[in-house]
């Protein structure tokens, strides 16, 4: 493993969440809320400096950082405390971490993609002999890709992954001179491949057409990869909760910097430095829309499960004129925290375990 890549991947990790702090540092400032500390970093303290109220902090491991605010899960007395504010701000303050991940991980990709001369996406290369749903109103060569099973193929790659997890029947929209196509229970067989050997599958072969860059094509390709990769965390809980995926295809921190890592080994190997750094700032991206979803799930000791509990709170208030009691929050969020934690410590420990087999 080599430790420049592996430098690379850990920072590029560390700044992510580094990023998702200061946004809700810099939103806390603008409603007014007292911050504590800000720290870039966690664990041993390198350096601080106070400024006005708040701490200023830098820490050791490169690995995120931290944003302390007055009164996070119960009222301190402080009339600037978190839980003191109205719901719009706690709203936006607790929105404001996910969304400066979004937002960088957008940046990220209009860098890689606005010197791209084009972009490829999914089409109907051939049919096996076995396919029967052919013909105007069925699948024909040429035929570019929308959907696989409901899920939108934005780029190319994406019909083979969804293909890959389909059950028995697959549905399949297309689109043909401006029309939409779909192909429904298209089901799985033996087939004939273009080698002439049989296989199980769908007998649909796919290949790519290149749309050509230009400044607005650029802009939407730029945003559907940002919701491709938001689709792909999705289809990616919906296989973990349907049993497509099980624990062991989970990774952590540990995992993810490994993976970069040797992404930007294979790469460097194949086609250079350049397009090892590329590739790893692709991941970056990919990781960036990754945190900022996930955040928003509704989990306890997450942001989204603080802004599931702002919803209960308008509900309760409408209906009994009262809120739930930050105390029990702050429990619920608690006990969210430590399963967290203790999930994290079993993906990380299988992480290590994969690391030295």
């Amino acid at each position: 493993m080599k430790p420049v890549f592996l430098l690379v991947a850990i920072l590029i990790f560390g700044l992510l969440i580094a990023v998702h702090e200061l946004g809700h540092f810099v939103v806390a400032k603008l409603c007014g809320v007292r911050v504590n500390e800000f720290a870039i970093g966690m664990g041993p303290l390198l350096f601080q400096r106070q400024r006005g109220e708040t701490l200023y902090s830098l820490r050791l491991l490169p690995l995120g950082g931290f944003c302390a605010m007055e009164g996070e899960d119960e009222d301190t007395g402080d009339e600037r405390a978190f839980v003191r504010q109205s719901g719009w701000k706690k709203f936006a303050i607790l929105a404001a971490g996910p969304f400066m991940n979004f937002v960088f991980g957008v940046l990220i990709i209009a860098a890689l993609f606005i010197g791209a001369k084009g972009f490829n996406v999914d089409r109907v290369a051939g049919l096996a002999p076995e396919f029967e749903y052919t013909g105007e109103n069925g699948l024909m060569e040429g035929d570019l890709f929308y959907k696989v099973n409901g899920y939108r193929t934005y780029l190319a790659g994406d019909t083979q992954t969804y293909l890959a997890f389909a059950g028995d029947t697959v549905d399949i929209e297309v689109v043909r001179d401006g029309r939409h196509i779909l192909v429904e229970d298209v089901a799985r067989k033996t087939c004939t491949g273009t080698d002439g050997k049989t296989y199980q599958g769908f007998g649909v072969f796919l290949g790519y057409q290149t749309v050509p860059a230009g400044f607005v094509t650029t802009l939407r390709f730029i945003w559907y990869q940002a919701l491709d990769f938001v689709q792909l965390v999705w289809f990616s809980l919906a296989q973990l909760f349907g049993g497509g995926v099980g624990m062991q295809d989970l990774s952590g921190p540990v995992g993810i910097v490994s993976t970069m890592t040797e992404v930007g080994e294979a790469t460097q190997e194949a086609a250079g430095i350049g397009a090892a750094l590329s590739n790893l700032a692709y991941f970056g991206a990919m990781i960036a829309v990754n945190l900022a979803v996930m955040n928003l799930l509704p989990i306890p000791a997450l942001d989204g499960g603080r802004i599931f509990f702002l919803a209960v709170d308008a509900i309760c208030l409408l209906l009994f004129r009262r809120k739930i009691p930050e105390k029990y929050q702050g429990w619920v969020n608690t006990a969210g925290f430590a399963l967290l934690m203790g999930l994290m410590l079993l993906i990380t420990f299988q992480d290590v375990f994969k690391l030295f087999r």
